[in-house]
């Protein structure tokens, strides 16, 4: 491939803010505000009393989660089978064990399935990050702009 098509191929791509609304249907999450972050590989949600547990000889994950930034009193509970579990570096570069599990991700009527690692996310902004490999391939990232995506009809 030459580097004119590869530059075709990146004008098609539609750009998302470095913040967007999103969905996590499988989840129960109908609305949740991610931090797009390209530094970050693998996307992350934030999670709590993440219990294993065994459905039906595959391995499962039954956590809580708080959707709203800044609002601990709603509160879901959540199951996912287990994909996975990685040893990941956050950005203060501490490692930690986590579950990782494939979801579908729902971002202005497009659902594609992405892999989410599980973690403590109480004192950060944000309940979720989308890493770089969730999009890559399907949006561009404008780091000045917010919301730009809106749910197509």
């Amino acid at each position: 491939m030459n580097d004119s098509s590869h530059a075709c191929d990146v004008k098609r791509l539609e750009a998302i803010g470095w913040r967007e609304w999103i969905s996590l249907p499988e989840l129960g999450i109908a609305r949740i505000k991610a931090k797009i972050d390209t530094g970050a590989r693998t996307s992350a949600l934030h999670a709590f009393e993440v219990v294993p547990f065994t459905r039906e000889g595959a391995p499962w994950v039954k956590f809580r989660m708080h959707p709203v930034q800044r609002d601990a009193s709603r509160e879901l509970m959540c199951e996912a089978a287990v994909v996975d579990e990685r040893v990941v570096r956050d950005s203060g570069g501490h490692a930690e064990q986590r579950y990782v599990i494939e979801t579908p991700v729902c971002l202005g009527g497009e659902c594609w399935p992405v892999e989410v690692t599980l973690t403590s996310r109480d004192d950060m902004l944000f309940r979720m990050l989308l890493g770089r490999t969730a999009i890559r391939g399907r949006y561009l990232v404008d780091a000045s702009r917010s919301y730009l995506i809106r749910k197509r009809r």
